[in-house]
């Protein structure tokens, strides 16, 4: 029963990721978290297993964003590699700054963030572009922001990285490609950060692999590389302004949810 129910959250969260544009994580840790209360996990170790099966979840379900991609000419490879260097430091130090944060408080930030992200969508903030990609320093200096804040909320780092890219001056096709490319090595850097910090944790349940708890994993990986495909089809579909306020208000009552519990 439990494992179907990671197989039907995999589901929504791969048609929610596709349907508005955004990593699965800002679905899958809230939906974790509630879930993991629910069976009676411990709250000193549930929210930083939310967050590392997330991460975990999102190496499978950002191959296929990355093929697609590529497949149409649009990642920027050099900015990726740069990137990715700081991207591998800031991802371990932001697992090892999860897991210094107690359980609720962790929860309250990521409730934030999930409120400034509803704000973000349906006021449809931007930066301006027009300045300069920087070079190699500062894309890897992005990068590990980027990282460390990523493993933190457990998401790919896509609301963090297509604004810094598009405000530096790639075109918006190219910043979406190339942040999906670098969701990859923020989850993989983040997702095993999270193995090493938590395997001798104690309080952890039955089939835990450090913060990942593996049949979330394998649940939620199963359908999301899947349902992904149909939320992409079905966003085509749909007026673009009436998704992003429906995400939002997702959002913010997710958020709000975490900050008033």
């Amino acid at each position: 029963m439990e494992f179907l129910l990671y197989l039907v959250l995999g589901a929504c969260a791969g048609v929610l990721a596709g349907l508005f544009g955004v990593g699965g994580g800002l679905i899958i840790v809230p939906a974790l978290v509630f879930s993991f209360t629910a069976h009676g996990f411990s709250v000193d170790v549930l929210t930083q297993m939310a967050v590392g099966t997330s991460l975990a979840t999102i190496v499978f379900t950002s191959i296929n964003s990355i093929r697609e991609h590529h497949r149409r000419g649009a990642v920027r490879w050099p900015v990726f590699v740069w990137m990715t260097v700081g991207i591998i430091v800031g991802s371990a130090l932001g697992a090892l700054t999860a897991s210094a944060i107690k359980g609720p408080v962790l929860q309250k930030i990521i409730g934030s963030f999930a409120v400034l992200i509803s704000f973000q969508m349906a006021l449809d903030l931007k930066p301006k572009g027009g300045h300069e990609l920087p070079g190699k320093a500062g894309l890897g200096t992005a990068g590990g922001f980027i990282g460390w804040a990523s493993a933190i909320f457990g998401i790919g780092g896509g609301s963090l990285t297509v604004p810094f890219l598009s405000w530096r001056g790639l075109p918006m096709q190219q910043a979406v490609a190339t942040s999906s490319a670098c969701g990859l090595p923020i989850a993989i850097a983040g997702a095993i950060s999270f193995i090493v910090v938590g395997w001798h944790k104690p309080l952890l349940p039955e089939w835990s692999f450090g913060f990942v708890y593996l049949p979330a994993l394998v649940g939620i990986a199963v359908t999301s590389m899947f349902f992904a495909r149909i939320g992409a089809r079905l966003a085509h579909r749909l007026p673009a302004k009436v998704l992003k306020r429906l995400f939002a208000l997702l959002m913010f009552c997710v958020g709000m949810s975490f900050l008033l519990k």
